[in-house]
């Protein structure tokens, strides 16, 4: 490649990640809202425990496309003196963790059974997240970025994944290790943040977005960037296709080869996890570098290219949104509920109303962003 084409692809990025990116949130949006959590099609729920659905590789490729922006951003970072990049990185860090803090707080208020508002304490809201893992994510991986290169991106990611197997393995119970009441992860949480602020979702305390997992979530961001880097270096071509896609294929081999002894989970962010959903992450970028990029098949991509130009805004308008409608009064119910029993529920069966609710819901909030593109408001955290 020509020093032209490197710095066209250096300064112009790839088309490609803004609608992997878009895509990956489209999906989000789909898995997060559905009309009925107890009507799912089984790819748009999450494996109970061990396994992995299509559902599972949605938050692991918003880190990895995280880490693809940030191989064009680090550029410009590492020309900043030491002092203004420490402050950018802690400030956006700060901002993104306090967003997905305040989410998880949102409305801010109960009501008690005689209607009274009751208010929130805010000490035992809980602490992390999704966006709080993105902001912890980024904060690390763009440290060692800084600190030592790709060099020390494939030091830590190699040690996080080798490391982690016998942190869980040691440090949980002996009879089962990797059980959801046993696990060193929801051990090392416990003591750190304690009971009261982490998530009640599967019934007792534990956060699959919690701290010790976020060892290895780093490397999904890692891994972004260490393929944004080699995109950069080779080009938008037919090898740097196959090399994606040979890729691709080892890692899910080796995920499975793995997941014989350190199982493939999700909400333990096992180091088999990660190479799987790597994995995956490479051949679906193969195929829209090749698609979008090589084979210059644009016209379908805008509608995925709205959400990634506003990819956390539009994720936290989602929340709120949805938040919002399910507060409203209406009758004994909501007005998402009337919403959903009379639009949805009344003429299609359970799964397709819920599925259908969703798809919905995630066209309402492109139309956001559509109309913030047009406007060509761009919110960056």
């Amino acid at each position: 490649m020509s020093i032209d084409q490197q710095a066209k692809v250096l300064s112009n990025r790839y088309l490609a990640l803004d609608v992997f990116r878009g895509m990956t949130l489209a999906f989000m949006i789909i898995v997060n809202t559905p009309g009925s959590w107890n009507a799912l099609y089984a790819p748009l729920a999450h494996a109970a425990w061990h396994g992995f659905t299509p559902t599972d590789l949605v938050f692991p490729t918003f880190l990895f496309v995280v880490g693809n922006a940030m191989s064009f951003a680090m550029k410009k970072l590492n020309e900043m003196p030491s002092g203004q990049f420490y402050r950018k990185v802690i400030k956006r860090t700060l901002l993104i963790f306090l967003v997905g803090w305040l989410l998880n707080a949102f409305p801010f208020y109960d009501l008690g059974p005689d209607g009274e508002v009751i208010w929130k304490n805010l000490l035992e809201v809980r602490l992390l997240g999704v966006l709080q893992r993105i902001a912890l994510c980024y904060f690390f991986a763009a440290l060692i970025l800084y600190w030592g290169g790709e060099k020390l991106g494939w030091i830590f990611s190699i040690a996080a994944l080798l490391l982690y197997w016998p942190i869980l393995y040691f440090f949980g119970d002996a009879g089962d290790p990797y059980s959801l009441t046993t696990n060193a992860a929801t051990k090392f949480d416990l003591i750190v943040i304690g009971a009261e602020r982490l998530y009640m979702g599967e019934g007792l305390p534990f956060d699959p977005e919690g701290l010790l997992s976020t060892l290895t979530s780093i490397v999904n961001v890692i891994a972004g960037y260490l393929v944004g880097k080699m995109i950069q270096r080779k080009g938008n071509t037919v090898h740097t296709v196959q090399i994606l896609l040979i890729a691709g294929v080892v890692l899910i081999a080796g995920a499975y080869a793995w997941d014989l002894a350190f199982p493939i989970n999700k909400k333990l962010w096992t180091s088999s996890y990660v190479l799987l959903t790597v994995g995956w992450d490479l051949l679906i970028l193969a195929g829209l570098v090749f698609f979008v990029e090589v084979k210059g098949s644009k016209g379908w991509t805008y509608f995925f290219v709205v959400f990634g130009r506003n990819p956390l805004m539009l994720y936290v308008l989602a929340w709120i949104i949805m938040d919002i409608l399910s507060m409203i009064p209406v009758g004994e119910s909501s007005l998402r509920a009337l919403v959903y029993d009379s639009a949805y529920t009344s003429w299609l069966s359970p799964k397709n109303a819920s599925f259908l609710f969703a798809l919905t819901y995630m066209v309402l909030i492109w139309l956001i962003g559509w109309w913030m593109d047009r406007k060509k408001i761009y919110i960056k955290l």
